[in-house]
């Protein structure tokens, strides 16, 4: 696969976040006396936390706002770093760089907190742009993305590849018009990775398919 642009999502797809945000998002529902287990809440891990818990927990707009502020009470100081790179991304990282591609993220992850996330597994140096969301923002996962294209520079779409674990990653690179690879060692359900153009399962099957 010959792309000159790869834009990568972060969390479960570069990094495995899932114990800092599961947790975080407990704690943020026992606020309101919701009992939750981290497993029970796998699937706030990517998508847009506010609402997350308006649909999961169908808290009003005015709790989810109060719930996002609870979840960062926990996750700004220790959740954050309870999180790894997955086995193989940081070599996959640098290999692509070493072949000229222009490496970029875009993440609904706070821009403040994907910045830490990547300067602290050293991470960051690799991407020639990173764009998360403002911290109190409700900017989308298209919007984020093309956004992101914008500060590249890029000029043709079929140049580019997303790489990304859940449905609104899929979804976003559809509505901006690029193609996109669902990698299956995420957090996404395997029933909607399957409308992605690419499907890989493992670190390595994403490495075959990038630099194959």
């Amino acid at each position: 696969m010959n792309k000159k642009y790869i834009l990568f999502d972060l969390d479960g797809t570069l990094t495995d976040s899932g114990e800092g945000i599961t947790k975080s998002v407990v704690y943020a529902l026992d606020k309101f006396g919701i009992k939750a287990t981290p497993d029970e809440v796998k699937h706030f891990v990517g998508p847009p936390l506010k609402e997350n818990f308006m649909l999961s927990y169908n808290l009003t707009e005015e709790q989810a706002t109060d719930a996002v502020e609870y979840f960062r009470e926990r996750y700004a100081p220790i959740g954050i770093f309870e999180n790894y790179p997955y086995e193989g991304i940081k070599e996959l990282l640098k290999e692509l760089k070493e072949k000229g591609a222009v490496l970029l993220v875009a993440t609904s992850k706070p821009m403040v907190h994907a910045e830490r996330v990547l300067e602290k597994f050293e991470l960051y140096t690799y991407f020639d742009c990173v764009l998360g969301s403002e911290l109190h923002g409700t900017e989308n996962k298209t919007h984020i993305m093309k956004q992101v294209l914008e500060k590249a520079e890029v000029k043709n779409l079929s140049e580019v590849i997303m790489v990304g674990d859940t449905i609104f990653d899929i979804e976003g690179a559809r509505n901006v018009g690029v193609d996109v690879i669902a990698v299956g060692y995420g957090y996404g359900k395997k029933e909607e990775l399957k409308q992605a153009d690419y499907f890989a399962e493992t670190v390595t099957d994403l490495k075959n398919l990038l630099l194959g």
